[in-house]
């Protein structure tokens, strides 16, 4: 059967560009809370969502607070209780009179995370699959192999995630739509981070928006999935969130929150950084834009004193690598945040990782890795904690306590040579420093392992309570599966 399948995707016909009319975002709205704020100040400001809870919160007010239009983009979207918040509340706002433009990418749009394609029947709102897959079933593993003859172009994702409100506002970093995502799942849970910013750069945002919703590898979801009548009755229904997660506010306690948080936020001169959305033939994969990974590099390069690395998946590209180890030569102090064996959801990812501690460490990386048992993990997750483990999904680098980038980019081959990213540059040593203040924690030997090389020439993971010469594998099998992986030529593809 497999032979079969394999032979059917190497003959059927792919998948050709699809060509429409452009659309684009329309000007900032002038509504009577974006001009009030705009008074308040007309700088681009900045306010860090550290935590899941912060997070939703800002992501449903600001979805409450849309009056013209709202673009909104992710790698994936879950169908649970985040991802029918997020669905209930876009469906509100449809029905407002708001124009709701919703473009993610296919990887994980199959099963029950495809039900948010019942948004499509709403007029107000336009719903587009980016990179899709042509021919499509329910798992996973088997449309892998329907497509393989399509495995050149299908090997590039969409893995940015921004979403904008009435070209006033907007949100970009790390956070995909689903509970883990925001502390709400029962057994593991990701420190992630975002920004919620204002002023001139959301028309740069929005415009990026826009530059991949008119790509023609963007397709209307009517294209690609026949209608078979979606019930948006089914999305009306669905039970408001418990008060503990999310509390619905009046117009005038809304209008008030981003009163406060505007006249909170800091200033902070901003730069975005976006890849192209190029997918191409394969003979064309090798000519695919890598800006942000250049944009990268330039920072790494212009540090000067310190930096700080936070990334869920960090394997080290030659290019990366090699600016780390200028850095250090310059006598910059280099610390890094990745995760453990155990906190890494991809342990293949851990594998490829896994061969490069040893050259980080001796060039003079300060190394940790996030432990699942985090003493701290109460920041990141709704209580009770005993049952449940923490695990990295922020990307972001504090370069010299004056400028961040908070992204879509972990450091890793697949995001800065493969997928599309994005994220945002701020110079601003505010926000440093609160950024600085919002990681400190995560560093601390309650909450994450310390890498050193002893005397006796091993490698030892320290936190407050032990020191391992191994890698704090959960199991035996599971440092077995983790010594198989790292001696695969996967590295390119992690």
């Amino acid at each position: 059967m497999c032979l079969g399948l394999l032979f059917l995707s190497a003959c059927a016909t792919r998948l050709e560009p699809l060509s429409l009319p452009p659309e684009v975002t329309a000007e900032p709205s002038q509504s009577t809370l974006w001009r009030e704020l705009n008074s308040v100040r007309n700088d681009d400001w900045n306010f860090l969502l550290n935590d899941g809870a912060t997070a939703l919160d800002w992501r449903l007010r600001a979805i409450d607070s849309a009056i013209e239009s709202i673009d909104f983009q992710s790698f994936l979207w879950a169908n649970d209780t985040v991802g029918q918040a997020l669905e209930r509340h876009l469906l509100n706002a449809a029905e407002r009179g708001v124009r709701v433009r919703i473009l993610i990418d296919d990887t994980f749009l199959l099963g029950a995370n495809a039900d948010t394609e019942d948004l499509r029947a709403h007029p107000n709102i336009d719903y587009r699959i980016f990179n899709p897959f042509k021919r499509r079933t329910n798992s996973f593993v088997t449309r892998q192999v329907l497509n393989l003859g399509e495995f050149h172009r299908l090997d590039h994702r969409m893995h940015n995630k921004v979403m904008v409100v009435d070209n006033q506002v907007a949100i970009i970093g790390g956070r995909n739509i689903a509970d883990e995502y925001f502390g709400l799942h029962e057994t593991g849970n990701f420190r992630d981070m975002e920004l919620l910013v204002g002023g001139s750069i959301v028309r740069q945002i929005s415009a990026g928006f826009d530059l991949y919703w008119n790509n023609q590898w963007s397709f209307p979801v009517d294209v690609l999935i026949p209608s078979t009548a979606p019930d948006l009755e089914s999305v009306r229904d669905d039970r408001p969130l418990h008060d503990s997660i999310h509390s619905e506010e009046s117009g005038e306690i809304r209008a008030s929150m981003w009163r406060d948080m505007v006249g909170q936020a800091t200033s902070g001169k901003p730069y975005m950084f976006l890849d192209n959305p190029a997918v191409g033939n394969p003979a064309d994969q090798e000519n695919l834009p890598v800006q942000l990974a250049n944009d990268i590099v330039e920072l790494i390069d212009s540090s000067s004193q310190e930096i700080r690395i936070v990334s869920a998946y960090l394997i080290p590209t030659g290019e990366f690598e090699a600016a780390i180890e200028r850095a250090e030569k310059r006598g910059v102090a280099v610390h890094i945040l990745t995760n453990s064996i155990r906190s890494n959801n991809h342990l293949s990812a851990h594998s490829a990782y896994r061969n490069h501690i040893r050259q980080l460490i001796e060039h003079g990386a300060d190394l940790h890795e996030v432990r699942v048992d985090a003493r701290d993990r109460s920041t990141y997750m709704q209580a009770p904690l005993e049952d449940k483990m923490l695990a990295l999904h922020a990307k972001l680098m504090l370069v010299d306590r004056e400028k961040v980038f908070i992204g879509s980019a972990n450091f890793d081959p697949r995001s800065l040579r493969m997928n599309t990213e994005t994220g945002l540059l701020i110079h601003s040593e505010e926000l440093a420093q609160q950024v600085h203040d919002a990681i400190f924690v995560d560093f601390l030997p309650q909450n994450s392992w310390h890498l050193r090389i002893a005397e006796s020439g091993q490698v030892q993971w320290v936190s407050d309570e032990q020191e391992l010469d191994h890698i704090p594998s959960q199991s035996f099998m599971q440092s077995i599966e983790d010594w198989f992986f790292a001696h695969l030529p996967i590295e390119g593809e992690m």
